[in-house]
């Protein structure tokens, strides 16, 4: 495994795939690698079906969902968090390690962040837990339990510039929906979008109608909330949504669910006209990096 600088091509090798817990290696009779046994057991539930094998280029079709890489300066090093199948669960190295931490028990992850050394990853269900990953042991407590009253496809945790932390809920939907058509040619858009202030002393959500000077940028990257001033680029009071969609893997050429969704309006326009549909990987919002690590970064 590698993570990619998609702008100057620099590569940094990761904890081999077989040290995550989910994975187990098979070797041939001449000790090559040939294929990997995956599991889709979690801590809390053994799957009836049993583990399966997988090719070896198949694997990261059923295990990776999200990738996060954040630099800790206080511990002296980068950190990656994998949000990844069965269910969504988490696993972390620091640069320099040689074998991913399971991060047991909970599942269903859809978004982190890094703030004040720890790491805040949302659930499904709009749980938040925060992790100390720096110790010897991993501690973790839950700041924010299910949020009961919303229903969404996806939600997304963001730092917004002054601190406070916000939860986005993303709903789909698909366009002229027919059951009795081929999945490859549904037509997925984002049909609603909420944000809610996080308040977690009283317990609460704080809905927010207006970004004002500010967008956002949500999708399989790490969630980004920036100044429309600075980037004048983009348009103020808007999310710019990225497909992120549980099918990606596996209707490939569908078209993409990518626009700019106008708080303002509560309506959404597509960024390229006439969409694209034959688009894999999927895109992703970056935001650009020409610095290469130095080796001495890595957490000793």
């Amino acid at each position: 495994m590698h993570i990619l600088n998609p702008i100057t091509c620099e590569q940094i090798a990761l904890p081999s795939v077989i040290t995550i817990t989910h994975v187990t290696p098979v070797f041939d009779e001449t000790v090559a690698l040939c294929k990997y046994i995956y599991s889709r057991d979690t801590a809390e539930h053994r799957s009836t079906t049993g583990p399966q094998p997988v090719d070896l280029g198949e694997l990261r079709h059923y295990l990776l969902k999200k990738a996060f890489v954040f630099y800790d300066a206080s511990a002296g090093g980068y950190i990656v968090v994998l949000i990844h199948n069965p269910d969504g669960q988490l696993s972390f190295a620091w640069l320099g390690d040689d074998k991913w931490t399971w991060l047991k028990p909970h599942c269903f992850f859809q978004d982190c962040l890094y703030k004040d050394g720890k790491l805040y990853a949302v659930t499904l269900l709009g749980e938040i837990h925060v992790f100390n990953l720096r110790g010897p042991v991993v501690t973790a407590k839950v700041i924010r339990g299910c949020a009961n009253k919303y229903s969404c496809r996806t939600i997304y945790i963001v730092q917004a510039p002054c601190g406070d932390l916000m939860q986005v809920f993303r709903s789909q939907d698909v366009v002229d929906y027919d059951p009795r058509a081929d999945n490859a040619t549904h037509v997925h858009y984002t049909d609603g979008i909420k944000i809610f202030k996080v308040e977690t002393m009283p317990e609460k959500l704080m809905e927010i109608n207006s970004l004002m000077d500010h967008v956002l940028l949500v999708g399989l990257n790490q969630s980004l909330c920036l100044s429309a001033e600075e980037y004048p680029q983009l348009k103020a009071n808007t999310i710019y949504v990225a497909d992120d969609h549980e099918y990606l893997n596996y209707y490939k050429n569908n078209r993409r669910d990518i626009a700019a969704f106008d708080l303002t309006y509560n309506s959404s326009e597509e960024l390229v006209s006439p969409q694209l549909w034959s688009n894999w990987p999927t895109p992703i919002w970056i935001t650009p990096s020409l610095t290469k690590r130095h080796p001495t970064l890595d957490r000793q």
